[in-house]
């Protein structure tokens, strides 16, 4: 087969991207980082497939258009994205080449009014990636997130055997069609969400009683809506590949990514086919 030179692809991308969007369609970029999980747990390329399959068959919200990359895009595709989902280990910018240089781009993206989402691990933070306090672009852009091996707070990151997901934010566009459900999952627990007495509090979307043996009102998922118009939202789930097929759960990321790509989320949440998932290549299903 004949390979197509990177520079010609990444101009077919282009065009293909500024017709989609002179179409009217809404685009959604996903970006994939590395994972070193092993197979059933994290596979986040399988992933992030599922979702752009997902999202272009929503039988309720019809015109978006979603692409996987799995390198920091050019950037006329990252300029039409309405929304920018993040799947792999660790906030994937903090982990790809040029990692500065990635963080301005997306800045710039996210102050002119783009939405983010951050799936499972890509909510997690390291100490060597905040500053000594806390401080860093994603707490602002998403609301909070996952602090591991942080000085500055400890997020705690365990599976259970039996996890119930409880609704926290009745009447929110995120909360509809989707109700209480429980799986195995490793929901990280304890998150951050900046010092005390900080302002924009996070909305709070999900609850789970964790952990078992000292139960306390613990929030998994959140969001946020920034003075710049954009959106966040943040689900510290599916650790296991095998939960996407979970259909209360599926529903909720995609009402959440559809809300940050400033969409209107059907009064019953969104609605697609059940995913058949090994049709997404991951290394394992379970």
């Amino acid at each position: 087969m004949k390979r197509i030179p990177a520079v010609v692809f990444v101009l077919r991308l282009s065009v293909r991207t500024l017709l989609s969007a002179a179409a009217g369609e809404t685009r959604v970029l996903i970006v994939v980082g590395p994972s070193t999980h092993p197979p059933g747990s994290h596979e986040v390329a399988a992933g992030g497939r599922l979702m752009e399959w997902a999202l272009e068959n929503m039988a309720n919200v019809p015109g978006v258009q979603a692409e996987v990359v799995s390198e920091w895009p050019a950037r006329p595709v990252l300029e039409a994205a309405r929304t920018i989902v993040f799947i792999g280990d660790i906030f994937p910018p903090q982990r790809m080449p040029d990692r500065d240089a990635i963080l301005r781009d997306l800045a710039e993206r996210l102050q002119a009014g783009a939405g983010i989402v951050c799936v499972h691990y890509a909510t997690g933070l390291r100490a060597e990636d905040v500053a000594p306090g806390g401080a860093h672009p994603l707490l602002g852009w998403l609301g909070g997130y996952f602090a591991t091996r942080c000085p500055h707070h400890q997020s705690v990151a365990k599976v259970f055997e039996s996890v119930t997901v409880s609704p926290a934010a009745k009447g929110h566009p995120v909360s509809r069609g989707w109700k209480e459900f429980t799986l195995s999952e490793e929901p990280y627990y304890n998150n951050y969400f900046g010092p005390p007495g900080a302002p924009g509090k996070a909305i709070e979307f999900a609850t789970a009683m964790l952990p078992p043996e000292a139960p306390r009102r613990e929030v998994i998922a959140w969001g946020t809506e920034r003075k710049d118009g954009g959106r966040g939202f943040g689900i510290v789930m599916p650790h296991f590949y095998r939960n996407w097929a979970n259909e209360d759960l599926r529903r909720f990321i995609l009402n959440g990514i559809v809300w940050t790509a400033r969409l209107n989320v059907p009064r019953g949440g969104v609605r697609t086919p059940a995913p058949d998932l090994a049709r997404f290549n991951p290394a394992s299903v379970n």
